[in-house]
């Protein structure tokens, strides 16, 4: 049987080879595979600041930092788990809709074929294309958002599709079960006294970043299992829903915000979940010198793969 895993730093080092994300291999392959990382490098829905096209290549050349043992989830994930990179799913610059199209159709063939999808965005636009190609195998699913914006306004200069559109369009075309969905984070200032109830109104759970704090992690985490229960679940973690002094490479990010630290412990109690895909999204490699977002972009994906070890160890005590 194979089994893809990564190059091991103590006998080629990490400043060595082709940069993919922990140094597994770049195969176009659906067999032998447990989870595939794959690279969404479109920005054609940002609003704001763009450059989160390079976000993917940014998050795979600091992940050459992570090793295959993950010490507080006690789990070697490539004892349990065959994973690849995938490369860069095609996209179409300057027509946002004709991206989604090569998105959904290039992404599909996996999903069909059981492998779990962790891609690497881009702007937060990518997540609808993504969530379609998930539908088409496995009907609606769980949403988890960790987010600073709830990305659910009806349009943005009179389009429908951009980044803070997806998950109002996700709803309308029947690709998510809102009542097992919840975003985390919501903060800073809004368009309207309402923009959060109208979020409520499609049917989220929403918290927002004070509401979170005031309940503490731990119920936090009790609240989003709750939500989610044994559904089928996809996760979505816009890197803005960490503070901007953790995570200053992002496209509109919003003060007084978690910590990385925090962050990576409200993932990490997803495990046990059913995971069929997540996105991490909105590195912008641009604002971000010391390449500390991609960092941690890249230990929030590392966190990913870790839950679908323990998830594959737990199935086979």
């Amino acid at each position: 049987m194979i089994n893809y895993k990564p190059v091991d730093p103590r006998k080629s080092p990490r400043f060595s080879g082709i940069k993919t994300f922990m140094r597994l291999p770049h195969v176009k392959t659906t067999e032998g595979i447990d989870f595939a990382i794959i690279g969404v490098p479109c920005d054609e829905g940002a609003s704001f600041r763009t450059g989160q096209r390079s976000g993917p290549e940014a998050i795979r050349s600091v992940s050459a930092l992570l090793r295959p043992h993950n010490p507080i989830l006690d789990v070697s994930i490539f004892e349990y788990c065959s994973g690849v990179d995938y490369g860069d799913l095609p996209v179409v610059p300057g027509y946002i809709e004709d991206c989604y199209k090569k998105i959904e159709a290039s992404l599909f063939p996996l999903v069909a074929a059981g492998v779990i999808p962790i891609l690497l965005g881009g702007d937060h636009s990518v997540t609808l294309p993504e969530l379609r190609a998930v539908a088409k195998k496995h009907g609606p699913v769980a949403l988890i958002q960790f987010d600073s914006h709830t990305d659910t306004q009806d349009e943005y200069f009179g389009r429908r599709y951009n980044h803070g559109t997806p998950f109002r369009r996700a709803v309308e075309e029947k690709l998510l079960l809102v009542d097992r969905s919840i975003q985390v984070g919501m903060r800073g200032s809004i368009f309207s006294p309402d923009a959060l109830e109208e979020a409520r109104t499609l049917g989220f759970d929403v918290i927002t970043t004070d509401q979170a704090r005031d309940m503490g992690s731990d119920n936090l985490i009790r609240r989003i299992r709750d939500r989610v229960g044994d559904t089928n679940l996809f996760v979505s973690f816009d890197i803005d829903f960490v503070d901007p002094a953790y995570a200053p490479g992002t496209g509109t990010p919003e003060v007084g915000g978690f910590t990385s630290a925090e962050a990576i412990h409200l993932v990490r109690g997803l495990n046990g979940l059913n995971l069929v895909g997540c996105d991490v999204v909105e590195v912008l490699p641009e604002y971000d010198p010391a390449g500390i977002t991609a960092l941690l972009a890249s230990n929030i994906v590392y966190e990913f793969i870790s839950i679908l070890a323990l998830n594959k160890k737990n199935t086979n005590v």
